[in-house]
């Protein structure tokens, strides 16, 4: 077995660590898990921290454990939130755990053979059954509520700065998810639970209740990674348009291909230890390229193919780094033609997109008034007819002249021309 508590500390994925956690891990194979939200069909890649953890546990030789938390997710979690959530219903819930286990399966071994193969639990499967008498009963009475009041989750939302206070509800989630960690010990042989920082005192509650409820000599370890932040001091993972998912209908896979190319030299840095599973050696060889040429990006475009290619599939990158293209004067007429609607629009998205109408269109309209009176890209003819002249205006990247005709063979999907003028002036034209 690989030393996992290692592997972690030099790619900085440290936050807290339980005491003797390392020790442990380094002598015994053990299972550890992370529990992901069910609240959405889709993981975003604020999750993949939780799930780059589980994949390196399982590549150190131990035992991952993905708990869905079908019952939590149904009270919500008060850490690092100002205000309770909704609550869902078991129907979605359920739908909701069926996506993310196809998601999580790109990253973790489920189905072969292995000793150490990943597991998927719902915590609503135990929780269900119980009675809240039962809870408060077998449960409850080990854990005071002096020790969840000095919990920083807590703190925060009953302080004197707090506008919404804190449901019984909310207030009761730190002793369900300590639950959780009790049910994987004693079912699982679960030592270890893992973590974003925000979640730490939740974690403790669990080992605390393990060791009150079956005996201080039960060990049970703790473990959390940093709160990913970005250089510029913007939330990670959030974008104009709200978070990038990792399903390809909520976030293509140009979007989340671009997502990681346009990430900070600083953050590049960070993001390929965390996101990645290059070696130390390779990391350090590509920093150090990087950082001999930044020009060339070499840390984003490493980090955004790697990560593009696991999450979606090669030939998705290779579309997504196809279309990139376009914007920077690599692309052909031939690269339009191949491009979806979808990645059309991502591609240009930002650009003027001015209409014209069908029926203008199928009737024929010179050249000169298409790019003036009819789309507005040239105030005159005159100016136009210069351009032209000067070999600087493109028709879906084919560089045209005066008497070029326009035709429905120059329509992208039906429906759309792109029209550059000079070099960096792109207009999509819609034809509506």
């Amino acid at each position: 077995m690989k030393n996992f508590v290692e592997e972690l500390r030099w790619r900085g994925m440290i936050h807290d660590v339980m005491p003797g956690t390392e020790e442990y891990m380094n002598k015994n194979m053990t299972s550890g898990y992370v529990g992901i939200d069910p609240t959405a069909d889709s993981l975003h890649i604020g999750h993949l921290v939780g799930v780059m953890m589980l994949k390196h546990l399982q590549l150190a030789g131990h035992r991952p454990i993905a708990l869905v938390g079908g019952a939590t997710g149904m009270i919500g979690d008060p850490s690092g939130k100002s205000q309770e959530r909704s609550l869902l219903d078991e129907a979605t819930l359920r739908k909701n755990e069926n996506e993310l286990k196809k998601q999580l399966a790109k990253f973790l071994d489920f189905e072969s053979d292995v000793e150490n193969r990943a597991l998927l639990v719902n915590n609503y499967d135990w929780m269900k059954n119980f009675t809240f008498l039962e809870f408060i009963r077998d449960i409850g009475k080990h854990i005071t509520v002096n020790y969840m009041m000095a919990k920083e989750s807590v703190k925060k939302r009953i302080g004197a700065d707090s506008k919404t206070g804190m449901s019984f509800t909310e207030f009761s989630y730190q002793l369900v998810q300590g639950y959780d960690f009790l049910y994987l010990y004693e079912h699982e042989n679960c030592k270890l639970q893992m973590g974003g920082a925000d979640q730490w005192g939740n974690i403790t509650t669990g080992t605390e209740l393990i060791r009150r409820k079956l005996g201080h000599e039960n060990e049970a370890f703790a473990l959390t990674c940093p709160l990913i932040t970005k250089a510029d001091g913007g939330k990670f993972g959030k974008t104009e348009s709200g978070n990038v998912w990792l399903d390809p209908e909520r976030t293509s896979p140009y979007e989340f291909y671009q997502f990681w190319l346009n990430v900070s030299d600083e953050d590049a840095k960070k993001y390929i230890k965390i996101f990645t599973l290059l070696s130390q050696k390779e990391i350090e060889q590509l920093i150090k390229e990087h950082g001999e040429a930044p020009h060339l990006r070499i840390l984003q475009k490493t980090l955004a193919q790697d990560i593009t290619t696991r999450v979606h599939s090669k030939a998705d990158y290779e579309a997504a780094v196809e279309a990139s293209q376009i914007l920077f004067g690599k692309g052909t007429t031939e690269t339009l033609k191949k491009l979806d609607e979808r990645m059309l629009l991502n591609v240009f998205k930002g650009v003027p997109q001015p209409e014209v109408q069908r029926s203008e269109f199928d009737m024929g309209i010179g050249l000169l008034d298409f790019l003036a009176a009819k789309t507005g890209i040239f105030k005159s003819n005159g100016e136009a007819r210069r351009m032209l002249k000067d070999r600087a205006v493109m028709i879906n990247k084919n560089r045209v002249d005066e008497n070029y005709q326009l035709s429905s063979t120059d329509l992208l999907n039906n429906r759309y021309v792109i029209v550059q003028k000079g070099k960096k002036n792109y207009f999509l034209i819609k034809i509506v």
